[in-house]
């Protein structure tokens, strides 16, 4: 589910080029292997649809999932300077409150860090298996000692996404942050998602209270969950089978605000996602020594596709 006005824009859109959108400048391509929508403010992956193969062998333009894609984006969107709901937010160098890199004398920085907000540059863009491959990096310093950079990777299997973290400074920095995907479901609460039977998890909605996952996830209402694992997971919405595979990540977010929407979510879209993140929380934070990179990735493909 994208915004309508960000669907004109890529239905106007042959090959790639940038285009103003929300008040924003956003880098948008839509080829024979599919479409992509990115924000350069925050590096945000707006959305991603790959052409089903039987468009792709007649060298037409993506048709499938209605348009919408694999990643949700809310009908109503903050107005510059505030973020962006939805796509693949960059929450860096810390998630959630959790500000062990803030750099402000009493840790009041912004929840999810200053990335998501921030300007960023398009430094290059590169063929990549029949696809496309995105380098970003941030206006401005975003941080004393640490640098981040981001690669975008699209094509007609698979949507990936690294944030990497480089310090370049004297004393080691302890991180977290995440890649928020908010992905595109026909109703939240039917969705079922595999792979964590068995782990345990924090219930944030229950003062972070420790808990084991009985079976696998069954989402019936609202829930905030950090699971401590690095399984690969699938999201099954009874439309899609949509397989999530995380790099350097020991915890996995999984989160839908059920009625306690956000107030940039209009109620009839507040059941359309459902969040899946590759992260790196108060469960497994990152010690960064100086000279060293850390990378967090995630990797969203169909499951049980053919090739």
């Amino acid at each position: 589910m994208i915004p309508d006005t960000l669907r004109a824009l890529l239905d106007e859109t042959r090959g790639r080029r940038r285009a103003q959108w929300a008040g924003r400048e956003v880098w948008l391509a839509n080829e024979a292997w599919g479409e992509l929508a990115v924000s350069l403010q925050g590096a945000q992956v707006l959305h991603y649809l790959p052409a089903p193969k039987a468009a792709r062998a007649e060298g037409s333009r993506p048709a499938g999932d209605n348009g919408e894609g694999w990643l949700w984006v809310t009908p109503t969107p903050q107005d510059l300077p505030g973020a962006i709901r939805g796509g693949i937010p960059l929450c860096w160098p810390w998630f959630a409150d959790e500000r062990y890199a803030d750099e402000t004398p009493d840790r009041s920085g912004p929840f999810h860090g200053p990335a998501r907000k921030a300007e960023w540059r398009l430094d290059a863009v590169d063929e990549h298996e029949e696809g496309v491959e995105l380098h970003l990096s941030p206006e401005t310093r975003l941080h004393t000692q640490l640098a981040p950079r981001a690669v975008i990777q699209a094509n007609a299997n698979r949507l990936h996404v690294e944030l990497i973290t480089e310090h370049f400074g004297e004393t080691p920095e302890k991180i977290s942050g995440a890649l928020h995907s908010y992905l595109a479901v026909a109703d939240s609460f039917a969705c079922r998602v595999e792979g964590l039977a068995g782990a345990r998890y924090l219930d944030k909605l229950a003062g972070f209270a420790e808990r084991d996952q009985q079976g696998e996830l069954a989402v019936r209402g609202g829930l905030d969950r950090i699971y401590h694992s690095n399984a690969e997971v699938v999201l099954d919405d009874g439309t899609r089978r949509l397989r999530i595979a995380r790099q350097g990540s020991d915890s996995a977010v999984v989160w839908q605000p059920g009625e306690a929407l956000p107030d940039d979510t209009p109620a009839e879209a507040g059941r359309r996602f459902l969040c899946v993140e590759s992260a790196n929380t108060r469960l497994d934070p990152v010690w960064l020594v100086p000279g060293a990179q850390h990378l967090l990735g995630t990797t969203l493909s169909l499951a049980d596709a053919t090739p």
